[in-house]
């Protein structure tokens, strides 16, 4: 599929509960339209026992956002500069 955003690019989210924020994308998920943007929608993983925790933990990470939410922070910026609002700041 193609998209309007590739990995390593500079996005901003525009609806949910992580709108205004702005980070890079670390992965795609094209089978399911959802991107990993760093830094945005944390979520918390329970992982079992291994070598490097040999107690288990909980490790903090990054969840999807589907596509249609996030836009380049490029264009963002354009946009948001024609109605002379002042850009989104970085995470």
């Amino acid at each position: 599929m193609n998209f309007h955003v590739k990995k390593g690019d500079e996005v901003v989210v525009l609806a949910g509960k992580e709108k205004g924020k702005r980070g890079k994308i670390i992965g795609v998920l094209s089978d399911k339209q959802r991107v990993l943007i760093e830094g945005v929608q944390m979520i918390k993983r329970h992982t079992a026992k291994s070598q490097q925790h040999p107690q288990g933990a909980i490790v903090e990470r990054e969840g999807s956002v589907h596509v249609s939410n996030v836009m380049t922070a490029t264009q963002y910026d354009a946009r948001a500069g024609k109605r002379g609002a002042a850009p989104a700041a970085a995470v």
